[in-house]
C-alpha cells in the first residue's frame, strides 16, 4: 500500500464534493405558495355552481391523473362526458372545463407545480390561456 495517503485524500474529496449539495442547503427552505383559488371567474359564478368536478382532497393529489384518464377517453374512445363521485357529469376539456374557473394559470397551476418541480405538458397540445390583468 505505497498509495494509500493519496487514496485516502481522494476519498475524502470525493465525499466532499458528493455530500456538498446535501450540506449547503441544510436549513433553507422554500415557502409553500398560496394558491389564488378563489378567482373572478368563480366569484362571478353562483354559489351552488362553485364546486369543482371532485372534492378538494381528491384534486390536490390526483388531478394529474384525472386529467390523463380524461385524455384518453376523449382521444381514444371519444367520451367527452365525466360523472363525478356525486353523480354530476362535466365535459371533458381542460380549457373549457378546468380554466373556465381556475383562469389564473401563473397564480394557480405555475405556482405548485413550480414548488413541486413538477413540469406538466398539458400545454404542449393546448393552447395556454391568456390572463386577464386587474
Amino acid at each position: 500500500m505505497y498509495d494509500s495517503g493519496k487514496i485516502i485524500v481522494g476519498l475524502i474529496i470525493f465525499l466532499a464534493l458528493v455530500t456538498f449539495p446535501f450540506y449547503n442547503n441544510i436549513g433553507k427552505v422554500n415557502a409553500k405558495p398560496e394558491l389564488k383559488i378563489d378567482t373572478p371567474e368563480i366569484q362571478k359564478l353562483p354559489e351552488q355552481e362553485r364546486k369543482c368536478v371532485e372534492t378538494k382532497e381528491f384534486m390536490r393529489g390526483g388531478h394529474m391523473q384525472l386529467l390523463n384518464d380524461w385524455r384518453d377517453s376523449v382521444v381514444r374512445n371519444g367520451n367527452r362526458v365525466y360523472t363525478n363521485s356525486a353523480h354530476k357529469t362535466f365535459n371533458m376539456s381542460l380549457q373549457n372545463e378546468c380554466m373556465r374557473c381556475h383562469s389564473n394559470k401563473k397564480d394557480f397551476c405555475d405556482k405548485c407545480h413550480n414548488y413541486m418541480a413538477v413540469v406538466p405538458y398539458c400545454w404542449d397540445c393546448h393552447i395556454a390561456p391568456k390572463e386577464k390583468k386587474l
